[in-house]
């Protein structure tokens, strides 16, 4: 893995806010799934299509390098739809992770995050890893992690992360290629934890 970690963390700052993006629009559904799920106080927690305008505006900003967005608003915006510190909710802790990833590539357009790009990849693993522990209900702690190295879900993500990397290092980062990129994040709308909006 450290040499996965060497290779993102060697990639210029735009290339390492692509990988981010990519990985932010595949933990979007998990978002969404929490806000969709009946809470007990207030229904209707978050906003999806407020998380969705930001995502887009990294974006923006990345296939138009003049594009002129305030990300100090932008990560204030972002700030509100996180899922409320009471709530410790499963669903609410992979919703927090989908705000982390976005917060982290807002702090790398609005300066230097250097760690920002192994936060996020390592946010949408831990996710998984969690996923994994909450349905096998595994009490032995090495069994568990001889199950988690050897689920489909890590080796799912281990080989998206690998797909993105690869193609954000790949060539020029224009247009088509950031098109390209964003497909690849969405996944057909299956988040990293198999989870499917359809």
């Amino acid at each position: 893995m450290s040499g996965f970690f060497q290779r993102l963390q060697q990639l210029a700052p735009r290339r390492q806010q692509a990988f981010m993006a990519a990985l932010c629009e595949r933990l979007l559904p998990n978002y969404v799934f929490y806000c969709q799920t009946p809470h007990d106080e207030a229904t209707g927690q978050g906003d999806p299509h407020g998380l969705r305008v930001i995502l887009d505006l990294v974006w923006e900003q990345l296939a138009v390098k003049e594009a002129r967005i305030d990300f100090d608003r932008q990560a204030d915006k972002l700030a509100e739809l996180e899922p409320p510190a009471a709530d410790d909710s499963f669903g609410a802790r992979r919703a927090l992770e989908a705000v982390v990833a976005l917060s982290a590539i807002l702090d790398t357009l609005r300066g230097d995050a250097s760690e920002a790009v192994l936060e996020v990849s390592r946010a949408s693993r831990s996710g998984v890893r969690a996923y994994i522990e909450l349905t096998e209900g595994e009490e032995d702690a090495e069994r568990l992690a001889s199950l988690i190295r050897d689920h489909p879900l890590i080796a799912d993500e281990n080989d998206f992360q690998d797909a993105v990397l690869e193609a954000v290092e790949a060539g020029p980062l224009d247009r088509e290629a950031l098109k390209a990129l964003r497909r690849l994040g969405r996944n057909e709308g299956v988040s990293n934890l198999g989870l499917s909006l359809d």
